[in-house]
């Protein structure tokens, strides 16, 4: 039985990305390194460059038994986890990026902030479409106050459960 190629985030050293790209794509390992044109100037001029839009990250469609090999490449730390797993990246979400730089190349990622105080709603789990109210937010977790069924819940939830409002 043949095994299936999932879409996984690998993490690399820093300014890497590109490098990493060309050397997957050596090896012949499907790899995709989402690129942002950006007018960068100089002491004389301005010009347009390709940045890679997630710093960091290339993206790469394997199966398990070929992570060895994507490990080897010079410039990969490794692969990003989640829940103590690699990372699968759907399909559809490779395919949006792609779309999305098709039809807007010069694009800005900031990440998402979240505040103590502000009111946001659960996006998965069992409390999906509650609101609450943030309470401390770190790294990976932000707590929040569930009002529900007349009860103060205090939930630490994976940020990615949350939806600011």
């Amino acid at each position: 039985m043949a095994e299936e190629n999932n879409w996984y985030a690998i993490y690399t050293k820093p300014r890497a990305e590109k490098k990493v790209f060309e050397l997957l794509h050596d090896r012949g390992i499907h790899a995709y390194c989402p690129l942002n044109k950006v007018r960068k100037k100089w002491s004389d001029r301005y010009k347009v460059v390709e940045e890679p839009l997630f710093t960091s990250y290339v993206f790469v469609k394997i199966a398990v038994k070929d992570f060895s090999l994507v490990k080897q490449i010079s410039g990969v730390l490794n692969f990003v986890y989640w829940c103590g797993e690699p990372a699968i990246i759907k399909e559809e979400e490779v395919e949006r990026v792609k779309s999305f730089l098709a039809e807007y190349p010069s694009v800005e990622v900031l990440p998402l902030e979240i505040h103590k105080g502000e009111i946001v709603e659960v996006a998965k789990g069992v409390f999906m479409g509650e609101e609450g109210k943030v309470i401390d937010v770190d790294k990976k977790y932000i707590t929040i106050l569930l009002n529900t069924l007349g009860y103060a819940v205090r939930a630490k939830l994976p940020a990615v459960y949350i939806k600011t409002k």
